[in-house]
């Protein structure tokens, strides 16, 4: 006998076997997985008397909060697709993934409504807009409609190879992509990360990691299926997410590593008040080996990198533990951890291909790029065959992740491939660099760029944001990269920023659009990263760095305005 393999069936289960038991937290709001599910029923219904069908999308555009979760299973359960939208994005992002998607039906959170309202003209696919915390004028009531909807629907006939989500990637140089995740890809994502990644139903998740980022890595559905209990947080805040961590008694949460960089620099007494034990999955970048550290030296958690990509559904690695790391000291362990690690049982075949296609030596040293096959990688990309053809050839999807395999068989990245600094003919690896100067006592967060150099070409750039009380200089930071690397890849140059939160970058926008600006007089001429800095208020460093990587050959090759004392004091530089 054959079955579908659908997410829905983790629902089905979950129900059926702890329907008393806790399944959402959120603020004051608590539901058990019987009363989250009759939620969810009464919603598939409000969406059919909608005239919502099978194989229509829905978008939806909110934090981390119960009616984000619940679009998880309401939406598709009904054969519908469900678009998840990053709501950090602009109201011109906001209409051209509506409308590419062709969504019929709009869902957001009141924080988004007027950037919608100032698009919706121009939305014409859309026959509904949801408001999904509260009434407003020309928008449907969320929660009304829940009040008044049966809790019962037409249950179609799902196949495990229909579309279940299409996530949207964040492309630096052209419109965002489609990813199109059938039920089979997150079934077996989900599976792979039980298998690896033991959770039960006396598990309690906090979300930390946005919901709308590649289906929140599954977790939508993987915390469902070991019938645990997923606790909302819609901002992430080191202090209150330490204050949940104690009151919630949370055992696992899933954090980008710029979140493990805040959690692991927050306040001391707010660090204080931390369990133990806590299970902390992190993907998205490479892990500074430092970070790592901290966290499970003086916090006592224990921290697991996993690779992937949004294509993937997303995870095609583990940083599996082995008998033989139990052995090594905490540093020796952490630097084990930052590694993106080994195949999952359920995920295919992964392998490190140089130019001809040919596996690259276990040596730890010969880079060439991740590729992978398997039941987890996606449909292709959303009404774009072209993009779909480029990524999936010769029977491999291509992540564009330079990496090297060690002699375990444990795979490392090194960059992304069009990331790799070439300086005088030689190749650096910004990850590399940044991993280096994160060991630094000093040192909080750092960017690595490639920055023209009239004689190598361009060389690596440092842009460093320092711990809170602590100092260091130029020639402090060069010499102690110089102390644990080949001298060329070394910075040539370092910025001190003194912003410490991520997003905190007015200031430092405004730099980087007065050096791409000052070069012309031409809106055309200016780099790509300048006039996105320019255009988008939200933008954070990691974009802004992707964005200035991805536009180096667009950008003028002469060397930028030197950044004296005088441009420190005009552009707000320490």
């Amino acid at each position: 006998m054959e079955t579908p393999l659908t997410p829905m069936d983790f629902a089905r289960r979950a129900r059926k076997l702890y329907g008393d038991r806790d399944a959402v937290v959120d603020g004051d709001l608590r539901l058990t997985y019987a009363q989250f599910f009759d939620r969810c029923d009464r919603w598939s219904s409000s969406l059919q008397q909608l005239g919502v069908g099978q194989g229509d999308r829905i978008a939806y555009i909110a934090a981390n909060t119960h009616a984000q979760l619940e679009s998880f299973y309401a939406v598709p359960q009904i054969g519908a697709v469900l678009v998840p939208i990053n709501y950090r994005l602009t109201a011109d992002d906001f209409g051209y993934l509506i409308n590419h998607s062709g969504a019929r039906v709009v869902c957001a959170q009141s924080d988004y409504l007027f950037g919608i309202e100032s698009i919706r003209s121009q939305l014409p696919t859309v026959d509904h807009f949801v408001s999904l915390d509260g009434a407003c004028d020309g928008w449907l009531d969320y929660e009304a409609l829940l009040a008044e909807a049966a809790n019962h629907f037409a249950r179609p006939k799902i196949q495990e190879s229909d579309l279940l989500t299409i996530n949207y990637t964040s492309g630096t140089t052209s419109r965002p992509k489609g990813v199109m995740i059938t039920h089979r890809n997150a079934y077996l994502n989900t599976v792979g990360t039980l298998l690896h990644e033991h959770m039960d139903c006396a598990d309690r998740y906090l979300w930390t990691l946005p919901m709308f980022h590649a289906n929140g890595w599954t977790f939508v559905w993987t915390v469902t299926a070991a019938g645990a209990a997923h606790v909302c947080l819609p901002k992430v805040d080191p202090v209150l997410v330490f204050e949940l961590i104690e009151k919630e008694r949370i055992t696992m949460l899933c954090a980008a590593p710029t979140v493990l960089i805040g959690l692991a620099n927050a306040d001391e007494e707010a660090r204080g008040t931390a369990p133990r034990r806590v299970r902390v999955l992190t993907a998205g970048a490479p892990p500074a080996a430092s970070t790592i550290e901290r966290l499970e030296g003086e916090l006592g958690w224990t921290v697991t990198q996993m690779y992937g990509l949004t294509e993937t559904s997303p995870f095609i690695t583990v940083c599996e533990s082995r008998a033989e790391h139990e052995q090594l000291s905490i540093l020796e362990s952490a630097v084990v951890k930052a590694r993106q690690g080994v195949e999952l049982i359920t995920s295919g075949e992964t392998a490190v291909i140089d130019e001809s296609g040919a596996e690259v030596p276990p040596d730890g040293a010969t880079a060439g790029e991740i590729v992978a096959r398997g039941n987890v990688v996606m449909e292709g990309y959303y009404n774009d065959p072209e993009a779909t053809a480029e990524a999936m050839r010769d029977g491999w999807f291509h992540t564009g992740d330079a990496a090297v395999v060690h002699p375990d068989g444990y795979i490392e990245i090194r960059d992304r491939l069009k990331d790799v600094i070439i300086s005088g003919g030689e190749n650096i690896s910004s990850v590399e660099v940044e991993g280096v100067l994160l060991r630094h006592p000093a040192v909080q967060e750092v960017a690595i760029v490639g920055w023209p150099h009239p004689r190598w070409g361009e060389a690596p750039h440092a842009f460093v944001v320092l711990r809170s009380g602590a100092s260091a200089t130029e020639d402090e930071l060069r010499e102690f990269a110089r102390s644990q690397l080949a001298h060329f890849k070394a910075p040539h140059d370092v910025t001190f920023v003194k912003e410490r939160r991520r997003l905190r970058l007015a200031r430092f926008r405004n730099t980087f659009f007065a050096v791409g600006g000052a070069r012309s007089q031409n809106s055309e001429d200016v780099p790509r990263w300048a006039r996105r800095i320019k255009q988008d208020k939200s933008i954070s460093k990691v974009r802004l760095v992707g964005i200035m990587r991805a536009d180096r050959e667009k950008a003028c090759l002469e060397p930028p305005p030197v950044i004296n004392e005088q441009s420190k004091k005009q552009f707000h530089f320490s």
